[in-house]
């Protein structure tokens, strides 16, 4: 028996939501799993990149008991008191990897819950979503590839995941301007400081709020006042040459909402009213071009749908 999963591409954070917010794009990896007939033939690990794209670099992405799709899947057995049969597990991807978009969220989303499928669903999607926020370390992306949409989570302290969806207003656009290099989300995670000063805390409790209300009220102008960070896009700035320039560049251009760094990055994020596709593609690729990154852009809706067996 085979079981195939399709999960969205996911950006967290969205500015002051660091670690919390989230949201799912029609973007997909695709995940099957199924038990091999041949004992002792261990676990078949294959990784195509179905689009062929430039950025799903698949080549570094372990094929053995190290990938994280087999190591979720192992905590999964673990929970219900087994180990994993002789598995083979596919895995297409049409996600960038390392580029900010969740990759790593949706194959471990994937992974699971067509783990979970052949085993009967033993677990409901609690056990599921704490055991592939143990794997990714946060589930600021595994829930919108859950859940589909607009989310906010927290990983509460006896390891549940506590999530909300939030509404997202369809005049909102979203542009993800994608430069053409990796950054690991280890090394981006790595330049954040340990402690942060009490006033910038303060600040991102104050954009998070406006954020949510925002969203509840179709504000414009009151999300342009949110998407405002102080915990992590000024430390990751270094690592995204022209991040700052991007955000300030597209301050005051025609229709947009804001821009923010897409998780880790490097993607950026621009939203925007509809309005000036073109003015913020142009105004983008200027500003990498100074810095000789080429980039390439999406224009996507969100996703309202989470992962779906196929």
């Amino acid at each position: 028996m085979k079981v195939s999963v399709k999960t969205p591409a996911t950006i967290a954070n969205l500015g002051p939501g660091f670690d919390s917010f989230g949201l799912a794009l029609p973007l997909y990896n695709i995940v099957s799993v199924e038990e091999t007939v041949l004992p002792g033939s261990g676990i078949e690990i294959n990784i195509i990149n179905e689009k062929n794209n430039e950025e799903n670099n698949i080549a570094d992405v372990p094929t053995d008991k190290n990938n994280i799709v087999y190591k979720a899947i192992e905590l999964l057995h673990n929970f219900i008191g087994q180990s994993p049969n002789e598995l083979k597990i596919t895995i297409k991807t049409q996600i960038p990897i390392s580029r900010g978009l969740g990759s790593s969220a949706s194959v471990i989303v994937g992974g699971l819950i067509a783990a979970n499928e052949l085993l009967g669903r033993p677990a409901d999607e609690k056990v599921l979503m704490s055991i592939a926020t143990e794997i990714e370390g946060h589930p600021d992306n595994i829930t919108p590839a859950f859940v589909g949409g607009m989310t906010m989570a927290s990983w509460e302290e006896d390891g549940s995941i506590f999530y909300r969806k939030l509404p997202w207003h369809d005049d909102w656009k979203l542009m993800v301007c994608i430069p053409d290099y990796e950054l690991n989300t280890e090394i981006s995670r790595s330049v954040l400081p340990k402690e942060v000063a009490l006033k910038d805390a303060v600040f991102n409790l104050k954009r998070s709020a406006m954020f949510i209300d925002a969203l509840y009220n179709q504000d414009d102008e009151l999300l342009k006042l949110a998407l405002k960070d102080k915990l992590h896009q000024p430390y990751r700035e270094k690592l995204v040459p022209g991040l700052s320039d991007i955000i300030k560049n597209l301050k005051h251009t025609n229709g947009v909402l804001g821009a923010v760094l897409c998780g880790a990055g490097p993607s950026v994020l621009v939203i925007y009213n509809g309005v000036g596709a073109s003015e913020i593609k142009e105004t983008v690729t200027e500003t990498w071009n100074y810095f000789n990154v080429k980039s390439t852009f999406l224009n996507l809706p969100i996703e309202k749908q989470g992962a779906q067996i196929l």
